[in-house]
Parts: C-alpha cells; sequence; structure tokens
C-alpha cells in the first residue's frame, strides 16, 4: 500500500569536502583518507590527492552538508501541489538543526515518509552521520538502528525504477531524459558544486539547484507511481 502522498517529505542534499584542496587536510585526516580509498586508488590508477576532489564530499567522515532541499505536496482545491524550499548555509550544524527541527515537528509518526533519489545509499545515511558528528540527536524517521525492512520509512525512486535489479546506479538526470520528464540540470551539475561552492561563494546558486532536484524527485515519483506529472503552475519554490 502506497503512502498519502502528504506524508511525504522529498528530500535532496548538497555536500562538499571538508577542504577544498588536498594541501589543507591534516596528516592525520589525509592518511585516514587515503586509507579509506585506498581501493579506489588501485582500481583507477589514481592516488589520494587526485580522488579527494572526487571523493571527499561524497564520503561523510570527510565532507559536510550545505544544503538539504524539502518538498511537500498537499491538496488544494482538489488540486495536488507541491511546494519547495531548502535549508542552507556555511554552518553545517545550523543547515541540519533547522532540518532535524522540521522532522520532528512535522514527520514524527508512524505513517510518514522521506524520499529521494538514491537516497538509501546516500541522502539518508549521510544526513544521520553528519548528524551523529555534530551531535545533533537523530529525528525519529532518521534513527533506524534495529527496524525490520518494513519499519523503515525510507522511500528510494532509484530503488523503485530498479525493480529488484541492483547491478547499476542510474541517475536522477538519465531518468528524467527516459521518462520524458523536464530536466533540473540547467545550470550546474552535482561535479560543480564544491567549485561553486569554494571558488565563486555560490551558495544561492547551489541552493537553486537542489531544489530543482527536489521538484525533479517528485516528478519523478509521481510517474513511477502512474500519477500524471505536475505543471509549473502547481508547483511554488521559496
Amino acid at each position: 500500500m502506497r503512502p498519502e502522498p502528504s506524508k511525504i517529505l522529498f528530500i535532496d542534499i548538497e555536500t562538499v569536502p571538508q577542504e577544498y584542496g588536498w594541501s589543507g587536510l591534516d596528516e592525520q585526516t589525509a592518511k585516514l583518507f587515503s586509507d579509506k580509498t585506498r581501493f579506489e586508488q588501485e582500481r583507477n590508477g589514481k592516488s589520494a590527492e587526485e580522488l579527494w576532489g572526487d571523493r571527499g564530499g561524497i564520503l561523510a567522515e570527510f565532507g559536510k552538508i550545505i544544503c538539504i532541499g524539502v518538498g511537500s505536496l498537499h491538496r488544494e482545491g482538489g488540486e495536488l501541489k507541491l511546494r519547495v524550499t531548502s535549508f542552507h548555509g556555511t554552518n553545517e550544524y545550523d543547515v541540519l538543526s533547522r532540518f532535524a527541527d522540521l522532522l520532528s515537528r512535522h514527520y514524527d509518526a508512524d505513517d510518514n515518509w522521506l524520499c529521494a533519489h538514491n537516497g538509501k545509499e546516500f541522502d539518508f545515511p549521510y544526513i544521520a552521520r553528519r548528524c551523529l558528528v555534530n551531535r545533533i540527536p537523530l529525528p525519529r524517521i532518521l534513527d533506524i538502528g534495529g527496524l525490520k525492512p518494513w519499519e523503515v520509512g525510507h522511500l528510494d525512486t532509484m530503488n523503485m525504477w530498479s525493480f529488484g535489479d541492483r547491478k547499476a546506479y542510474t541517475s536522477l538526470a538519465l531518468l528524467t531524459h527516459v521518462l520524458g520528464i523536464p530536466s533540473p540540470k540547467d545550470d550546474i551539475t552535482g561535479a560543480d558544486v564544491a567549485r561553486v561552492f569554494y571558488e565563486e561563494n555560490g551558495l544561492e546558486r547551489i541552493a537553486t539547484y537542489c531544489r530543482k532536484d527536489v521538484v525533479a524527485t517528485v516528478q519523478l515519483y509521481l510517474r513511477l507511481i502512474g500519477k500524471e506529472l505536475l505543471p509549473p503552475d502547481r508547483v511554488t519554490m521559496v
């Protein structure tokens, strides 16, 4: 039985390395990153320093969250509408605290769900890990230790598309293209986020990109459950 759409919070996160350049790392952090990525170095023929730009922001132990986009569906006058906003800033503790407060206040019941693209492998565990690093109590919906799979309120549009096939990653950009959903990739991509953040001080630009990804994830979810896409006049971004 599918969740009621108004009970789902759709999310997307943007992350960057804690230090933009390899030279900014202290000796112990550099060694620990090298140890963690040893097999990737061997497989790809790259040094730890070369991998830092690609992997530093992807691994929760070495990255940080600068933006969390959130979207919620509601019915108004019989029509399904979407409201999207974001928590973003240079202070990760502040970003996570505001997001955790939203979850604790409005998404704390058994029938609440989180949904993200590749959320089960990336967004949900990354947020939980960074909450622990920042000593922020885990909201109930993220505190899944010891729960049975059917007790976890997490939806993943990539997982929905896989139909049990776990062999390959399918990007949001690819699925929106294949399924005829307007693409959010009209400015930057995930590969640009660290550069835009550190070199251009472009946090607002990143936040806009993140909110667009939330819209795309919602549209993808609706498409995957056989519903019509939302027209632009039913989407509000604030």
